[in-house]
């Protein structure tokens, strides 16, 4: 339909005011909330991310597009909440104990948004202790921690190891990122992801809520 691949269009623009009046013309013409999500919002956030990931486009981009991608939201989330659609999953987010860094953290809230994912960001300087009660009380299928400097990249680990003390482990899949931060260690540490560009990090959280990708703690 011309209004959704119209709300797309300017999402990717970054017109956070045009959207969010696409978006109450296609609710006031009968057109799904869900389909509005699906089609309209997450399909314009689904492009600005592979172009991300490609790096055709950089972070201010994101950004604008992220923002209007709330605007759209704030119109479509209480008919969301009316007709019952669910999020796609939700996971916990933020920067670990030490760190107060949250640039990378909030692209890859932005991008795991725009896969229509409910994202609770703990924000920086968060322990371990905190990552998991956050996750236990929302129901989080997934723990996903930053880290921009080495220091604090052992706090990481910790979350692992306070999720095995608790009997835990089992319950979720813990993501891990940042600039410092490899593949290798993410296999000494025993978390379960690591990706590196948020992108890539949005993709992986959608096939583990949605059942698929290589999920090792199911």
């Amino acid at each position: 339909m011309e209004t959704l691949s119209a709300i797309s269009e300017n999402l990717q623009k970054g017109k956070a005011n045009v959207v969010k009046e696409l978006v109450q013309a296609a609710l006031d013409s009968g057109i799904a909330a869900e389909t509005i999500l699906e089609e309209g919002l997450l399909s314009g956030m689904d492009i600005i991310g592979t172009k991300f990931k490609n790096n055709e486009i950089y972070v201010p981009e994101v950004m604008i597009a992220a923002r209007a991608m709330t605007a759209g939201m704030e119109v479509l989330k209480p008919v969301l909440a009316e007709t019952g659609v669910k999020s796609r999953g939700k996971v916990v987010i933020g920067t670990v104990k030490g760190d107060l860094h949250d640039i990378g953290k909030n692209l890859v809230k932005m991008m795991m948004e725009g896969k229509g994912i409910e994202v609770i960001d703990l924000g920086t300087d968060v322990s371990a202790e905190r990552f998991i009660n956050a996750a236990l009380e929302n129901g989080a299928r997934i723990i996903a921690c930053s880290a921009l400097l080495t220091t604090t990249m052992p706090e990481m680990r910790k979350v692992v190891e306070l999720l095995k003390e608790k009997g835990l482990r089992d319950s979720f899949t813990v993501m891990i990122g940042g600039a410092p931060v490899t593949e290798g260690y993410r296999q000494s540490i025993g978390a379960d992801i690591y990706t590196p560009d948020a992108g890539s990090a949005a993709e992986e959280a959608s096939k583990i809520l949605a059942g698929h990708g290589d999920d090792s703690v199911d």
